[in-house]
């Protein structure tokens, strides 16, 4: 290169030209008083990596949950020397005229809680190849995150108390509202919601009390069992303390009532001929089978699901018993599965006119062949 008439602001020596890219020229970052520098004394006041003289990395000793910024992350590691890696990284900087940039990293662990990071860097500066060693200290520092916290507080925002009417839920409904919570917390889990956990399941005499950590979750479990079982939710609140700006926190109970009758009850409607109902549905208005006939039954608006009848038995409580003859359209001869009479019962549609036996249910209202469901 040929002198140009630039002197060294420091020392006086001539500079000289150097050719200048349109990214240089462009650049904000590179100020013109280190361009008007020679080379020794630019390098003099070179620093190529800035680096912490120590990093510490908060995690949660029950999950693993990292802290970045001003928040809990969950970031899945079995280890933490990828997460130190990845603090070192964003914590170093290299400076801005060093070009062609690479370096590596050398994890060295001292104890569980201690990393010692060796960084090596390589660039090219004015020409000039330059290298740097660095040597960052990582401390893990295990805490309690706040969700683990509030977990081992037994906290909670909201509760779900799963009941029915005029009934005790059954097991099924019970374990299904387990399965449906479990399920709403870990969807809400997948989508980055660390506030979401079930804090406790218990069953009570009467049904089965779920303690949420958030009332969202709370709302989705009731109305997922009354969307599946149907039924009424009811809320109340309740104050149970204040927050750091004054605003009333509340808590809230989300009663769920199920239904008095259950798919498989076999009931009989008050004020009604038509004879007993097998129970199909209980989501909205409860909905049936006629056993005397096999129509199709929908309880009236101002019913509901909750109709006026008295419970003759279950689907499963029938028994297999011979058919004796079919007499006509409506009528057929079956044995009393007690007496082992024959006795004329009522023909349902559903009933096979080729069938050597079927299950019938003997209740107070009399003898009815039963849908062969199985």
């Amino acid at each position: 290169m040929s002198d140009s008439r630039a002197f060294c602001p420091r020392c006086g020596d001539p500079v000289p030209e150097r050719p200048e890219s349109d990214a240089t020229a462009a650049d904000p970052l590179r100020p013109s008083a280190e361009v008007d520098l020679c080379d020794a004394c630019y390098f003099e006041d070179f620093d190529f990596v800035d680096a912490p003289d120590r990093i510490d990395v908060r995690v949660c000793s029950q999950c693993g949950a990292v802290w970045r910024g001003r928040r809990w992350v969950d970031v899945g590691a079995e280890d933490y020397t990828d997460v130190a890696i990845e603090e070192v990284s964003e914590a170093l900087s290299v400076h801005v005229d060093v070009e062609d940039v690479a370096w590596q990293v050398d994890p060295e662990q001292i104890d569980p809680n201690a990393i010692r990071m060796h960084c090596y860097f390589t660039g090219v500066v004015r020409g000039t190849p330059v290298e740097e060693r660095v040597t960052v200290p990582v401390k893990i520092a295990r805490q309690t995150c706040t969700r683990c916290g509030r977990i081992a507080g037994d906290y909670y925002a909201s509760i779900v108390q799963i009941r029915a009417e005029d009934r005790t839920p059954s097991s099924e409904e019970i374990d299904r509202a387990k399965t449906i919570a479990n399920r709403v917390v870990a969807d809400m889990e997948a989508t980055g919601d660390r506030n979401a956990f079930v804090t406790e399941m218990g069953e009570v005499p009467d049904g089965l009390n779920v303690k949420v950590s958030t009332n969202k979750i709370g709302k989705k479990i009731a109305n997922k069992m009354v969307e599946e079982y149907g039924g009424t939710v009811n809320d109340s609140e309740t104050l149970v303390t204040e927050d750091e700006d004054g605003n009333p926190v509340y808590r809230v109970t989300f009663a769920v009532r199920l239904p008095p009758y259950t798919p498989g009850d076999i009931i009989d409607l008050e004020g009604d001929d038509g004879g007993p109902v097998l129970v199909r549905s209980a989501r909205g208005n409860l909905k049936g089978t006629r056993l005397t006939t096999g129509e199709r039954y929908e309880a009236g608006y101002e019913e509901g699901n909750a109709p006026e009848a008295r419970r003759l038995g279950q689907l499963e409580d029938g028994v297999e018993t011979t058919v004796v003859t079919v007499e006509d359209e409506n009528a057929v001869q079956v044995l009393d599965p007690e007496t082992y009479r024959a006795k004329t019962v009522a023909r349902p549609d559903y009933f096979d006119p080729n069938a050597e036996t079927v299950p019938v249910l003997k209740s107070r209202a009399g003898l009815h062949i039963l849908p062969d469901d199985g």
